[in-house]
């Protein structure tokens, strides 16, 4: 099966992102072809990656290699953990020669990451996204982040990694809840920047989660280059880079309000996130009706979640509205909205009263 190499170059660093299948169990040939040295590391490892593949993937770096197993949960993306691993790398007496490699989803490559950008002020980071959705969103960019008790990512760095590996041999044990999640991210990026990637995914959506080759590698690597280029142009998310930010403002306010719940995970909220900031443009009467359309049959054909009756009521709106005012891209009293005009056509300097957002949620609550 063919590898597909992208080459990200930022402002702070170039960085290739690879991506094939069973790719990492050759680690060591990749860090070679690519330059990428260090003395030891740190593996940063889901504690539910496959004991199988993770003795293929770390069999190389034993002899200079620590261990540390993680929760991977959004109640484990805190300080508590950043000092744990902290406090491992200075024990076994670590530099910046040295690198943590960080194994697993969203939440093990953000945690992983922030702790790397922090320790002697940069620590060498790399990145192997286990998941659909890290594969496609968080592993590109070099975002970095926890959760504290008044959002999710609160603190955190732009901390870009060596290299990204992502090995699709990962997606063919993940639960086909996990494989929505990380379409939903692949949709978002469509929706954003890409019409004609938008009908292809239409076209072949039941082949991309169904992870049939060449489909969902396609999939991966176009959305990867769509935020490729966004973060290429906006490293520091200063303007452009906001687009990459739609549904995530509901998003975020939604996983809060559940308190980080299993009832609604990451990618199922930027799902029903975008759903929202998608009713909402419709509502002011600045999108599209038939892109408007398009997307809604997107979604009522393949199920994706759509409808936050499921999971909320008026009495959350207090709540909902809370989180939302302390969103990290608001910089005002105003809620900053990325909206759309169309596919591929955005709005992201929208700003908007609170009670605005009030009656939106009456009005989507009550009907």
């Amino acid at each position: 099966m063919k590898n597909y190499k992208l080459l990200i170059n930022t402002n702070t660093k170039k960085y290739p992102i690879i991506v094939g299948d069973k790719i990492s169990e050759k680690l060591l040939s990749i860090f070679k072809k690519n330059n990428i040295k260090f003395n030891k590391c740190l593996l940063f490892i889901d504690k539910n990656i496959s004991k199988k593949k993770l003795r293929k993937i770390i069999n190389p770096f034993k002899k200079k290699s620590k261990l540390f197993f993680f929760n991977p949960s959004e109640k484990s993306k805190n300080f508590n953990t950043i000092i744990k691993v902290l406090e491992i790398l200075q024990k076994e007496d670590f530099n910046r020669n040295d690198c943590l490699i960080a194994i697993g989803g969203g939440i093990t490559g953000d945690t992983g990451g922030f702790a790397a950008s922090l320790f002697k002020r940069g620590l060498k980071f790399i990145n192997i996204p286990s998941t659909l959705l890290a594969q496609v969103d968080s592993s590109v960019g070099g975002k970095t982040g926890i959760n504290t008790s008044y959002g999710k990512n609160l603190i955190g760095s732009f901390y870009q990694p060596e290299i990204v590996v992502s090995d699709t041999d990962f997606l063919k044990t993940l639960p086909k809840r996990e494989i929505v999640c990380g379409y939903g991210e692949i949709l978002k990026h469509a929706i954003i920047k890409n019409r004609n990637f938008f009908n292809y995914l239409d076209k072949n959506v039941y082949k991309i989660l169904n992870l049939k080759s060449p489909y969902i590698e396609k999939a991966i690597v176009e959305s990867c280059k769509i935020k490729q280029d966004v973060v290429q142009r906006d490293e520091k998310e200063n303007g452009l880079r906001k687009i990459l930010n739609f549904g995530h403002t509901f998003a975020h306010a939604y996983e809060a309000t559940l308190n980080y719940s299993k009832k609604l995970n990451h990618g199922e909220a930027v799902l029903l996130g975008m759903i929202s900031a998608i009713n909402f443009s419709n509502n002011l009467k600045i999108m599209n009706k038939n892109d408007y359309k398009k997307i809604f049959n997107h979604y009522s054909k393949t199920n994706l979640p759509s409808d936050i009756k499921q999971y909320f009521s008026t009495k959350d709106i207090k709540k909902l509205l809370r989180f939302i005012q302390n969103d990290k891209k608001n910089l005002s009293n105003e809620i900053n909205l990325i909206l759309i005009k169309s596919i591929g056509n955005v709005n992201f300097k929208g700003k908007f009263k609170i009670q605005k957002l009030n009656q939106f949620f009456i009005n989507l609550l009550n009907n």
